[in-house]
């Protein structure tokens, strides 16, 4: 039966379409399955052993420290995403860490050098993971010149838009996010402080555009977010 879900699992990722049955049952030998609950640590960057990491279930928060041991939140992960050692040649000296945002998380994972290997003996797959890592470093390189050339109000509406097409449900012009994102995560991820996120989502909702709340955020017409 967990071999089973191990399959279908990994099939049900757009990345493994182009794989046969039987190479699909040849991954599910090297995964690896972890399951965590909200505010869990999944993994450090300056793990031993690099891994490839794919979320199946929830929602979850990639953490970068620096010297001084402040934290930026670089990404937020969400279900079939991919984080982790990506790149294949990453910085092992980085110093980041991922963190549950939701309860029920269940990840995926496998060790770099099985994961390479897959890579080469699956040309497909190679040219399936080089756009799907494409995709993700183009978001991040716009996040960043986001952040910037941008104001704080700016930076927070670009996030609430991006945050509404990715994870919002609509019901005509009315979107609702459930939101599991404190206000110092927006704030982090906005790169402002505490205060002045609050702030601007007080400001927000006192126009009328949105309704914070703790378990959802409703804007009422994203288009009019600017």
């Amino acid at each position: 039966m967990y071999d089973e879900l191990k399959y279908w699992y990994l099939r049900d990722h757009k990345l493994f379409w182009t794989l046969s049955m039987s190479q699909i049952k040849q991954l599910c030998i090297i995964t690896g399955f972890k399951k965590a609950k909200k505010g869990d640590i999944i993994y450090f960057s300056s793990s031993d052993v690099p891994r490839v990491f794919l979320l199946k279930k929830g929602n979850i928060k990639i953490v970068s420290v620096d010297e001084d041991g402040n934290e930026t939140i670089k990404d937020i992960i969400q279900k079939g995403d991919l984080f982790g050692e990506l790149e294949l040649d990453s910085d092992r000296n980085s110093n980041e860490y991922a963190k549950a945002l939701t309860d029920d998380i269940i990840i995926c994972s496998f060790l770099l050098s099985d994961f390479e290997n897959l890579l080469l003996q699956n040309p497909s797959l190679a040219l399936s993971y080089t756009k799907f890592v494409g995709l993700k470093m183009k978001r991040i390189k716009n996040n960043y010149a986001n952040l910037i050339s941008k104001d704080a109000k700016t930076r927070l509406l670009t996030f609430l838009k991006d945050w509404a097409e990715r994870d919002g449900k609509q019901d005509g012009n009315r979107i609702t996010i459930e939101n599991y994102l404190t206000q110092n995560d927006i704030a982090q991820i906005i790169c402002t402080s505490r205060q002045t996120a609050t702030s601007l989502l007080n400001e927000l909702e006192e126009s009328g555009l949105l309704h914070y709340g703790r378990k959802a955020i409703i804007i009422e017409d994203v288009s009019k977010l600017g």
